[in-house]
């Protein structure tokens, strides 16, 4: 039955997927699933209750269809390669460092502690801080400074008492 069905359609099926996608190798898919689902209802195609053909265009039409909404809502795979690398890298490092900075955060003074969310957090200029903090610009400068020196020894001395730990 499948075979008859590929003899007297498949040509025209193929054809007829190959000019809507552009895509031989695609078309031969949707033929094949095509005559899956031919062999899947035999029972219930006949001449009698309506042309094969015009089924098999409609079935093929719909595997096109589900196969084109498949892809929009999946993102294309792209092969990890050497060169490539992976498309997005893990994160865990990066909230790791991130937890890690928060918490060197909270050992600094209160006055440095703000001067820092205001320009890295908040991104604030310089001169924003000043004003929103109500110091003068070159405080902030120093402060930020000092902080970020306070900042670099707390992690440092932190990420030595790890290895030591180790």
């Amino acid at each position: 039955m499948v075979r008859s069905l590929y003899e007297q359609h498949g040509a025209a099926i193929l054809a007829y997927v190959t000019r809507i996608t552009g895509d031989r190798a695609l078309a031969e898919d949707v033929l094949q699933e095509t005559l899956i689902r031919a062999w899947r209802h035999a029972e219930t195609l006949s001449e009698q209750t309506g042309s094969i053909r015009g089924w098999m265009f409609t079935v093929a039409r719909n595997v096109m269809t589900d196969r084109a909404r498949a892809r929009a809502i999946r993102p294309i795979e792209v092969a990890e390669t050497a060169s490539t690398g992976p498309v997005e890298r893990d994160h865990a490092d990066r909230v790791v460092d991130s937890m890690v900075a928060l918490e060197a955060l909270e050992h600094l003074s209160e006055e440095h502690r703000r001067v820092l969310v205001e320009i890295y957090f908040q991104g604030r200029s310089v001169a924003e801080t000043a004003e929103h903090l109500g110091i003068p610009a070159g405080t902030v400068k120093s402060r930020s400074h000092n902080a970020l020196k306070n900042l670099r020894q707390l992690l440092v001395g932190r990420s030595a008492a790890l290895k030591g730990a180790a």
